[in-house]
């Protein structure tokens, strides 16, 4: 019998991105279930504490005018709230409500395809999965 093969850092690249890609199409789904568009959920669940507008830019990858409409979307629903900077009163900062952290936390309860895909793995395969994306995730680290 052979030994296998170790896979190219391309081919781990390859499943990296078809496994993101369908987290994101499950986490999209499961966030228009609840009227929210999959990047409105993502600035939703990216709110641990208050953030500038333009922190959430960074983040998005986008314009800080596309930023200025999610937020008044989501606040619109009650979702978030502004507030001035308590260090700079020019700067706003965007904060989560309850409904918003519940919400989101609905969101990500309600992706079937992510947890049944999950499913999949033991306890022990699940915590060494764990370890090895926390290890790429911080190589991907600005600074690191």
């Amino acid at each position: 019998m052979t030994a296998p093969t170790s896979p190219t850092k391309a081919q781990l690249l390859e499943l990296v991105a078809a496994l993101g890609t369908a987290q994101w199409q499950d986490f999209s789904a499961s966030a228009a279930r609840h009227g929210l568009t999959g990047v409105q959920a993502k600035l939703l669940a990216h709110l641990k504490g208050p953030m500038p507008m333009r922190g959430l830019a960074t983040m998005l990858v986008c314009d800080a005018s596309n930023v200025t409409g999610i937020v008044d979307r989501l606040e619109a629903r009650g979702l978030v709230r502004r507030e001035p900077d308590p260090s700079d009163r020019r700067v706003k900062n965007v904060v989560a409500t309850d409904e918003g952290h519940e919400t989101i936390r609905r969101v990500r309860a309600e992706m079937q395809a992510t947890h049944t895909a999950l499913d999949a793995l033991d306890a022990e395969e699940r915590t060494a999965l764990y370890g090895l994306l926390e290890r790429l995730r911080d190589g991907l680290r600005p600074g690191a």
